[in-house]
């Protein structure tokens, strides 16, 4: 049985906050993607992409993916996860994966920082080319689709455990 969650969707889609609020809902343990290239690499994923591009990123991004081997977690990837095959085949191996779906214009009204935040995208390639492109490749590999654009990351994180915890019931 798959026994973790893991969340993918567009940077600023409150996949963070969203699974820190689940793990303490279903008392889980809580693992950020970033958090563990950042730490692997001791830089951020901005001085990533500075020193190399967002390829190298992505790279780097899917072996810390397929280094994961834990039970009862919740996973916050990176907005770039779904690019890669080999990692959304280990996340979909052991975990249900949770698209967090929100509109273009909300996570452009979240995000402020795009040439700081680390966004692994192509130098000559737009926010919304990203985000049109991406979109595909979550809806590829999501097991279960929420439409966060009326929600707050708690009602979010509620709906995801209700649904968790009547699966792992029946």
């Amino acid at each position: 049985m798959k026994s973790n969650l893991t969340l993918i969707g567009m940077p600023g889609a409150g996949k963070s906050t969203t699974g820190i609020i689940l793990a303490k809902f279903l008392s889980f343990g809580f693992i950020d993607t970033d958090v563990l290239i950042q730490i692997s690499q001791q830089k951020s994923l901005q001085q990533i992409i500075d020193e190399s591009d967002h390829l190298t990123l992505r790279k780097i991004e899917e072996q810390e993916i397929l280094k994961l081997n834990i039970e009862n977690h919740v996973i916050a990837t990176g907005g770039s996860a779904a690019y890669s095959e080999k990692a959304m085949a280990h996340l979909l191996n052991m975990s249900k994966v949770i698209f967090l779906k929100v509109d273009y214009e909300l996570i452009k009204k979240r995000i402020h920082n795009f040439a700081t935040r680390g966004i692994a995208k192509a130098k000559n390639q737009t926010f919304r080319d990203l985000y049109n492109e991406r979109q595909i490749l979550y809806n590829k590999y999501a097991e279960i689709i929420i439409d966060c654009n009326k929600l707050d990351q708690e009602e979010i994180a509620e709906i995801i455990s209700t649904k968790f915890l009547q699966k792992n019931n029946d």
